[in-house]
């Protein structure tokens, strides 16, 4: 008897520690990643957006109230990125943990230097956001903010474990030091160069790096291409020599190549998330690694 108590004894245990974990729901792949970095084996992370998903149109599925309403923390970017998809799905887990103003909800945005708020709000310009443009995570030091809010968060929450946290946040700002010089070296050479994107989603990546990627195949923000813009669009490239076309895994790759057939540019496929394209799976900084090469490469490799 006293054998079997002990066997129950130690299952009850091993289950009581994984209990302990400090549950972790982020909106997309980007924050997830940093989450893990910060919480190593202390917490269980799962991100609602696919590495491949617009953000914005995130398809609500019943798994995530599921999630939801079971998490200890919800980390968001906000300036409005989920606002079409997460309010339904939190109004369905009622989960008073991380309802907003409490502990375990984290919006990302807070402290972040928001580029392109619009004066006036007038939905002809397209799909803008009155806080700013919400795609900040593209530049690294904005990730270096998300994760020191994460590490205490995580540490209000969890203060047994508040020196891993620490330590992990350390290290993560240790190798993001390092990395940040290695890439700003890659990239300059290239100080001012004009790229084409597809959608306005690297204003924060371009102001880091000293690039300009402002001329977009969307006439307006989410607004698809129309041929008289791709017409203008086509002609300035010509004009300037532009050569970068930038692509997400969500938009239409076929657009981007009939304009490039026609400039002589290449098509680059980047992603703002781990694991939207090949090579930028093992995390928040092999995501920013792969962004910097793949366009260090093709700005130096001219038709």
């Amino acid at each position: 008897m006293k054998r079997i108590l002990s066997v129950v004894a130690a299952v009850l245990g091993g289950v009581c520690a994984v209990q302990a974990k400090l549950n972790i729901v982020a909106t997309t792949p980007d924050l997830a990643a940093i989450a893990q970095e910060i919480g190593g084996d202390r917490v269980e992370v799962v991100s609602l957006a696919k590495p491949t998903e617009d953000p914005h149109f995130v398809t609500p599925k019943p798994s995530f109230i599921v999630k939801l309403n079971r998490a200890d923390v919800l980390i968001e970017g906000g300036a409005e990125l989920e606002m079409g998809w997460l309010p339904p799905l939190l109004d369905g887990a009622r989960n008073p943990r991380i309802a907003l103003g409490q502990p375990g909800r984290v919006v990302t945005m807070t402290g972040v230097a928001m580029v392109e708020a619009p004066a006036t709000l007038d939905r002809a310009r397209g799909d803008i956001h009155a806080l700013g443009n919400p795609h900040f995570m593209t530049d690294p030091l904005n990730g270096r903010l998300a994760a020191e809010r994460l590490a205490a968060t995580f540490s209000t929450l969890a203060p047994k474990d508040a020196g891993v946290f620490q330590a992990n946040l350390a290290r993560f700002n240790e190798r993001l030091a390092a990395k940040l010089a290695e890439w700003q070296k890659r990239l300059a050479p290239h100080a001012g160069a004009r790229l084409v994107a597809y959608h306005n989603t690297w204003p924060y990546f371009a102001q880091r790096f000293g690039l300009k990627i402002d001329l977009f195949l969307e006439p307006k923000p989410g607004i698809p291409p129309t041929p008289g813009h791709l017409a203008d669009i086509i002609a300035t490239m010509k004009t300037e020599k532009l050569h970068v076309i930038i692509v997400e895994p969500y938009q239409n790759r076929r657009t981007a190549e009939a304009v490039a057939t026609q400039t002589g540019a290449r098509v680059v496929d980047l992603a703002q998330y781990p694991g939207g394209v090949k090579g930028s799976e093992d995390g928040y900084l092999a995501l920013i690694d792969y962004l910097v090469n793949a366009l260090a490469k093709a700005l130096e490799t001219r038709p």
